[in-house]
């Protein structure tokens, strides 16, 4: 983390500020504690004068004793250069009104020349080793302060969110200051500031002799945040490609405190590591996709391998057959062989339609244009190809509409009737649905459609694995005459077009034996049709 720079021209160097012992004295005790220990130090040696005078008590070893106690006090309260004051003080005072002559700066005794001077010195060792004692005090009771504004700030991150505007906005309220901008620059050049060091007067970040540095604002917060050096009070360079613009605090030209500037430090380095985990997230997104893709590929490969190549044979042979010229074919077998063309070629239809669709879901291009539908306004549609004697509507009028997008639902429903039709081979699927009280998807009311089957059931432990692409039941089951039901996407469709509409899938044991899929989505709240 970089020293604070003055964001505006005509500043002093920050490196030139802080200097000399008063100037010290000041920051460790404060401006008004320096102030109030200098009155105490002219006020209170005369006021000890006075009550002893009033008293009549002119006992020269304990008025001296209580001239000490006031460089003490004083030392305590103001620092070092105000209790030196008062012992030089009461040490005149001392020599005019207790010793001998009485009213004269004169000393007659020598042994009471060397008491006072003993005095003088002993109240100056001691306000010196009080004031440095009381200034230990302070700074240790702020690097206390600090490092639990520390500790909170590290909680408080942990906690939140993890936006850059939410940690910008904790340290402009720790700051106390107006407003806070964070700029990336852009260009080959790295702010001119350098890290840990005071920077000469008027120096930008990025604005050096030859500079390219395009500035870009990240994130801000505050009122009216600054978005250009020039428009902010102070600039904090937080590493070689970002700064921070800060409005408010010391005035413009004059640095932080030594307090604030460690915090600014912190800060820094929090902002980096934030920056830092939030560009290791996007990596892991990015790996993580590019493996789901080489995955997707595998897969693919696989199944363009061997179940999309069985209806390409089936078609390439039957053709192959009603070629043959010296081959003269009954009209059965000629209806068989057309027949087995047209359902290969409905399989082939099917299979690679999935493959697309789960390309797209994979890829996140899917774009659902939503609008109110019925359950049932989709049914035609979804059955069509499918045997009408297996499947039983039982959907009750009047349903709500849901908010979906028809060719969408149209597959969600096609795909998991379908399925349910080659797992259960030896039963009827129903369809049923069912809207009111107690149906909510992230606090709006839904509808449930349930496609219900009496087939062998999936056992829970494999219910997750059914969502997955490239994954059948037992991932060995055959059913309809021995061939292979399928690539296993019907299941990862239907559940990635159900969630791109705002909706859920879910696998629910049926009674008596059996799956039942159940799909709900959001109601339409928009205008009727």
């Amino acid at each position: 983390m970089a020293a604070v720079d003055p964001a505006r021209p005509g500043a002093p160097p920050t490196g030139a500020t802080g200097t000399g012992t008063a100037r010290s004295a000041l920051k460790g005790i404060g401006r008004s504690r320096f102030v109030l220990g200098m009155v105490l130090a002219v006020a209170l040696p005369p006021a000890v004068e006075v009550l002893v005078t009033v008293a009549g008590y002119r006992n020269f070893s304990i008025i001296m004793l209580l001239h000490l106690a006031v460089a003490v006090a004083v030392a305590a309260i103001g620092g070092i250069w105000p209790a030196v004051v008062a012992a030089v003080l009461g040490t005149t005072l001392l020599n005019y009104f207790s010793a001998d002559p009485v009213g004269s700066l004169s000393i007659a005794d020598p042994s009471t020349l060397f008491t006072l001077l003993v005095f003088l010195a002993v109240a100056c060792s001691v306000a010196l080793a009080v004031g440095l004692a009381t200034r230990r005090a302070e700074e240790a009771a702020r690097s206390g302060a600090e490092a639990r504004a520390l500790s909170e700030l590290s909680l408080r991150i942990l906690s939140s969110d993890g936006s850059l505007e939410t940690f910008l906005e904790k340290v402009r309220s720790r700051l106390a200051v107006d407003a806070v901008t964070l700029l990336a620059g852009s260009g080959p050049s790295a702010p001119s500031g350098q890290r840990g060091t005071g920077s000469a007067a008027g120096s930008r970040p990025g604005r050096g002799k030859g500079s390219t540095t395009d500035w870009n604002v990240v994130a801000s917060a505050g009122t009216s945040p600054p978005v250009t050096h020039a428009a902010a009070d102070h600039a904090v360079v937080v590493d070689s490609q970002y700064t921070l613009l800060i409005n408010g605090g010391p005035p413009a030209g004059q640095p932080f405190s030594g307090q604030h500037q460690r915090m600014l430090g912190a800060f820094g380095a929090f902002l980096v590591a934030i920056l830092e985990r939030r560009q290791l997230v996007a990596s892991m997104q990015d790996n993580q996709r590019l493996t789901e893709g080489n995955k997707m590929r595998t897969s693919i490969l696989r199944a363009v391998s061997h179940d999309l190549r069985t209806p390409l044979a089936g078609i390439k042979l039957a053709v192959s057959s009603l070629r043959q010229e010296n081959v003269r074919f009954s009209p059965e077998d000629e209806r068989e062989l057309l027949a087995t063309i047209e359902d290969s070629a409905d399989r082939l239809d099917h299979l690679i339609g999935n493959l697309l669709d789960m390309s797209r879901i994979t890829a996140d291009s899917v774009n659902p244009l939503l609008r109110g539908l019925g359950w049932a306004d989709v049914l035609p549609d979804a059955l069509r190809g499918l045997p009408a004697g297996r499947i039983r509507v039982e959907l009750p009028p009047n349903l709500p509409q849901v908010e979906a997008d028809a060719g969408m639902l149209e597959r969600v429903v096609a795909n998991l009737v379908e399925n349910a039709i080659k797992y259960a081979p030896e039963a009827d699927v129903v369809l049923t649905a069912r809207a009111g009280e107690g149906i909510s998807l992230g606090g709006r009311p839904a509808s449930e459609f349930r496609v219900v089957d009496q087939g062998a059931g999936v056992a829970p432990a494999a219910v997750l694995d059914m969502f997955r692409p490239f994954q059948r039941l037992n991932d060995s089951q055959r059913t309809d005459g021995g061939r292979n039901v399928g690539i296993g996407l019907g299941l990862a469709v239907a559940n990635g077009f159900t969630e791109a509409m705002g909706g859920t899938l879910a696998a629910e044991p049926t009674p008596g034996g059996g799956l039942t899929m159940v799909v709900t989505l959001p109601l339409w709240e928009g205008p009727l049709p």
